[in-house]
């Protein structure tokens, strides 16, 4: 059982942001690694090696490169899919080879997120985006490092969306061209 269930002091980080594309296409940059390069990640990380198995058990695995040169890995093993309305997936930082990690610069942080990110259509062709994360089987001094890192997250989340947006655009542009 995890602690998110026992524990009800838990306030999931939640963050929603409304992009000018329609819900297929923002749905389709969560689910080709090819377009996850182009976006994913905080502003100034370049994403490297992604591999994506994206079904029910499923893995995305991808390095997040600094400026610096050095290499971070992340990991999703996906729990749902439901397309184009919701993935839902448990995501970690992780190694080289897929096994899950520490927060490279935070020992304190939860080894485990779940995490749902749902696509709502709206009525004027733009999409929704909700994203909503929360520790799992982590411990109370976890879960307190999680909350108060939540403007952190909002700051970092608020990159990738300003990287999704205008790669959306990009995307948009190049297909009413041809």
């Amino acid at each position: 059982m995890s602690k998110l269930a026992e524990n009800p002091k838990v306030k999931p980080f939640i963050i929603s942001r409304i992009f000018d594309a329609p819900r297929e296409l923002v749905y389709k940059t969560f689910t080709d690694p090819e377009h996850m390069k182009h976006w994913w990640g905080p502003k100034g990380v370049k994403i490297v090696s992604p591999k994506m198995d994206l079904r029910p058990g499923g893995i995305f695995h991808y390095g997040m490169q600094t400026p610096d040169g050095s290499t971070m890995w992340g990991r999703f093993v996906y729990r749902e899919i439901s397309a184009p309305e919701r993935i839902v997936f448990v995501n970690s930082f992780s190694d080289a080879d897929g096994g899950v990690t520490r927060h490279p610069m935070s020992l304190d942080w939860p080894m485990e997120m779940l995490s749902v990110f749902t696509f709502e259509e709206l009525d004027d062709g733009r999409t929704k985006l909700g994203v909503t994360f929360t520790p799992l089987n982590a411990s109370d001094d976890e879960i307190a490092v999680f909350d108060k890192n939540h403007p952190s997250m909002t700051q970092g989340f608020g990159g990738s969306f300003e990287k999704l947006e205008v790669y959306l655009a990009t995307i948009q542009k190049s297909q009413s061209l041809m």
